[in-house]
Order: structure tokens, then sequence, then C-alpha cells
């Protein structure tokens, strides 16, 4: 039995796509086709994909939605697996928010602010799901996720269902024990607290103001492309390094906010990996600070 039949044993067919091009699922809008890209509904049904790709010795990726990720031109050789628009259900108990791995933290956001609760206005405009989130705990104008997680439910490399509460989620800048350890986030409870409903609303239009003067949302991007280092700003260095609208190809630093590398015009991920070594390089060069990529890259380069 082919791979394909045998996905489509776990999946509904429908939920199966061969070849599928990767630019349709990042931000980025760049990417190669991944040979096989599948869209689970429920987490039984990741289990049961993930075992099996690790019985048939298959590499896969687990996405949400391709907010952080490069994939190279040449694609992906394995199974990509995406929780995004089928597993994205959002509940509210009392101060409670219950959301799946594939809920939009923008949909997650405006959730809580319905039921008058605040704690997640700082991540109203990530566009990023809250599963990615939470494994690369995302933050944003001083919040972060770990100020509002109580617990999440993951798949384990041993393809056990695990609740790991916030204490054991060892999160710092960028990291935690899910993005260590590659188990897989189904979902999360959020701990918010009673607030103003105008008050929530007016915060999260400030926040909005900000995002859409001072970055590029005009332009395909992965977001901040760079780590922040310690005692520097990415945004900063790059700018003093004299590189504010440095191009290759279809690839720029954006004037508008140097931290953001995007897709100007029609970019390949090639151009935007030579760009980002060629910015790291010079950076470093004047400043001896080595900028991290905060962007995640898959594929064939």
């Amino acid at each position: 039995m082919s791979l394909y039949d045998e996905l489509c044993q776990c999946l509904d067919q429908s939920n199966v796509s061969k070849d599928e091009p990767m630019s349709r699922h990042t931000t980025f809008r760049v990417g190669g086709p991944a040979d096989f890209f599948v869209t689970p509904t429920e987490e039984e049904e990741v289990r049961a994909v993930v075992n099996l790709l690790k019985k048939e010795n298959v590499p896969y990726y687990v996405i949400g939605n391709g907010s952080n990720l490069l994939v190279g031109d040449g694609g992906y050789r394995g199974v990509v697996i995406q929780i995004c628009k089928n597993m994205n259900k959002i509940r509210v108990e009392g101060d409670m928010v219950y959301a799946q791995a594939g809920a939009l933290l923008s949909k997650t956001a405006a959730q809580a602010l319905e039921h008058a609760l605040t704690g997640m206005e700082f991540a109203s405009g990530i566009p990023g799901t809250l599963g990615g989130a939470v494994m690369m705990n995302a933050g944003a104008y001083g919040g972060e996720m770990k100020h509002i997680l109580y617990n999440a439910l993951a798949l384990t490399k041993d393809g056990e269902f695990r609740v790991v509460p916030a204490d054991r989620m060892e999160l710092g800048y960028r990291s935690s024990v899910f993005a260590k350890n590659g188990d897989i986030v189904l979902s999360a409870q959020l701990k918010l607290q009673p607030g103003d409903p105008e008050k929530i609303r007016a915060y999260m239009e400030e926040l909005k103001e900000k995002r859409v003067t001072k970055q590029p949302l005009e332009y395909p991007s992965a977001g901040s492309t760079f780590k922040r280092p310690e005692g520097y700003f990415a945004g900063k260095l790059i700018e003093d390094t004299g590189l504010r609208g440095f191009r290759v190809g279809g690839a720029q630093v954006s004037e508008k906010h140097c931290g953001f590398v995007i897709n100007r015009e029609n970019a390949t991920a090639a151009d935007i990996v030579s760009l980002m070594e060629q910015v790291a390089d010079r950076v470093e060069a004047k400043f001896g600070v080595r900028l991290e990529p905060e962007v995640r890259r898959i594929g064939e380069f």
C-alpha cells in the first residue's frame, strides 16, 4: 500500500494532498512542494498520522499558520502536518479560555475581549496559531504567553497524550520544553483576568495602530526575522549597519522596520536565506554581535 493510501486510512481523503506548494501555507509566500500535506481534524488523527510516519520512518513537520517558517525552494521531502484550519475551536468558561492549537491568536484574543477578559491583548496582532505561540512562548509589547498559560495538551514522542502545566513548560525567550523535546502541542488553557471591555478594546486598537504604522504589514514576511540579542535590538543593529532597504533578488530588509525581512517582489527562499546571512555577517563585522534567526527553516534549499 502506498503512503498516500495509508494516510487516507488515517484521515479523510479530502485532508490529504500530494505535492502541495508550501508557498500557499507560509506568510512569507515562498516554498516548494511538500511530498504530502495533511490537515487532521482531531487529536486522535494527529496521533494516527504521527504513529504511521514513525513506523514507516518518514520525516514529518508540524506547522500552524506558517507565520514563522521558511520552506526551501526545493520543497519538503516527507509529510507536512498542518494543525490550523481544522483544529481551531475556542471556548470560554469563566476566566479560562480553552483553545485548540490551530486557533489563531487574533481570534482567541477577540474571544477574550467578547467575554471581558484581559491579559491577551498583546497577542491580538500576532499572525500565528496558539500551538506555535505556546511552543515559541510568543510575545509582543511586553506580554508573553508564559504570563497567561495555565496548561497544554501535548502528543509526546511516545505517542501518548499528556497535560503539561505551565510551570513545567520551561518557558523562556522564544523557547519552551516543546521546542526542545519535539512534543506536539494540541490545545491549551489560558487563565485571564476579568477586565473592562472598553479598556481592553482600546488597548488592542492602540497596539494595532503601532503595528500598522511601524511594521511592513503590506508585504509578505515572517514577522521579526532575528531573535533579540541580549542587550540589543536586532532592528537597530541592522539599521546602524546601514542595511535599511538592503535587497537580494526579491527579498529586502524592510525600509519601515529593519527587523523585518520582506518578500518585496517574488522572492525565492534562496533570496531570503542569502539576505539573512549577509545581514548577520555585516552586523557581526561591525558590532561583534551575531544575529540568530527567529524564523525556522525546513526543506531543501
